[in-house]
């Protein structure tokens, strides 16, 4: 919301063919062909202010199996290529639990002799990743890649500033 002009901001149109619904996390997403980026793109329902339909010859149907392949690849709701894996080490405390879980379905685990767990997740953006790991406080530990775990450490650096 832009209070100078009394607009919202960042809100433009875009030329939509819908895929499919997805639930995740307890929010709805529309999987979209984006006719603007010429792509793949997920739109959360809820920042969607108005629709209008466009002529049937301008859609573009993407099949399931493209769809399964796109969103399938790497953690969390960022559909695309996996082009890192996340190393996360969780304390032996953490590690009961966390090893029950499943992050993603080509994640890899294994228990470490000290009863840690090392859990290796293939991502592409690390924007959800990074607040999953967060959550976990000084219980997970960030092995790689080196720019995610230095991301990870200005976070924390960040939140240690707000509680000076």
């Amino acid at each position: 919301y832009d209070p100078r002009s009394g607009q919202a901001s960042g809100l433009r149109s875009r030329l939509l063919s819908p895929q499919r619904l997805t639930h995740y996390r307890d929010n709805w997403y529309l999987d979209a062909w984006c006719h603007e980026k010429n792509a793949l793109r997920t739109f959360a329902l809820e920042r969607i202010k108005s629709l209008k339909l466009h002529q049937p010859n301008q859609y573009k149907k993407i099949s399931q199996a493209q769809l399964n392949r796109h969103y399938t690849r790497t953690f969390g709701i960022f559909g695309g290529e996996a082009t890192h894996t996340a190393m996360l080490k969780f304390t032996p405390h953490r590690a009961q639990w966390v090893a029950e879980e499943t992050w993603h379905p080509n994640q890899k685990g294994s228990w470490l002799k000290d009863g840690s767990y090392q859990l290796e997740i293939p991502y592409g953006s690390d924007l959800e990743l990074i607040g999953d790991i967060l959550k976990y406080g000084d219980q997970v530990e960030v092995i790689g890649p080196p720019e995610l775990r230095k991301k990870i450490k200005q976070q924390i650096a960040n939140l240690g500033e707000v509680y000076k």
